[in-house]
């Protein structure tokens, strides 16, 4: 009898269910606190929110270019239509958060803590992702290029109708990381670290030539 293997086990999705909101046309500052608010269309190129928290928020077509939002704790709040180019997250927290049709580039995200995350649509240049963990995030229909996961902890993640462009994955441990939803997989570094990921058939064969080399093994016909 042919023995059943189970696949790996899902992210537990964020169940986000924002309260009525009050407009928010002001700036930020470091350990700001901003509850039940909601920032629509604002300027906050080079702002300075380090340490910040925002609970019940939703942060709605914002310019973030340059802001300084190291330390800033996400909880249970929507970030949705986002832009900004090395916008600093280094250490952030986000919880129970979605992020949709974002467009970063150069984030710093390194040392930051994902939970219960969904991530939908958009586009993530460059993004630092050295040191991060994940843990039950969803990653939907986005675009990564040349992210950096060296030395993240990956628990429960899932990649859903996305590409994943030249990743390095040096050091990432991960653990029920499921990455057959990638319609594009091109691992830059750091392919043996692929131990506790999910893959199809397909997507191990264009793996092969990666492996191949990792193990120094010839392949002449």
């Amino acid at each position: 009898m042919k023995r059943k293997t189970s696949g790996p086990r899902a992210p537990r999705r964020p169940e986000l269910r924002l309260p009525p909101l009050e407009p928010y046309d002001g700036g930020l500052a470091p350990d700001g606190d901003y509850d039940g608010l909601e920032l629509s269309g604002l300027d906050l190129t080079g702002a300075s929110g380090e340490g910040a928290r925002f609970l019940d928020c939703a942060v709605r077509g914002c310019a973030l270019d340059g802001a300084r939002l190291d330390g800033a704790r996400f909880l249970d709040s929507r970030l949705e239509g986002v832009r900004g180019v090395g916008t600093g997250l280094a250490g952030a927290q986000l919880r129970d958060a979605e992020v949709l049709e974002a467009r970063f580039g150069g984030t710093q995200l390194h040392g930051s803590a994902w939970e219960r995350v969904l991530v939908r649509g958009g586009k993530w240049d460059y993004p630092n992702l050295r040191s991060a963990t994940l843990r039950d995030v969803v990653f939907e229909g986005c675009v990564l290029v040349e992210p950096d996961f060296g030395g993240a902890v990956l628990e429960r993640v899932s990649f859903v109708d996305c590409e994943l462009t030249g990743p390095d994955l040096t050091g990432v441990r991960m653990t029920d990381v499921d990455l057959r939803g990638v319609r594009r997989l091109d691992i830059a570094r750091g392919v043996e670290s692929l131990a506790g990921a999910v893959v199809s058939s397909p997507q191990l064969l264009d793996l092969a030539p990666v492996l191949a080399a990792r193990l120094g093994l010839r392949v002449e016909d």
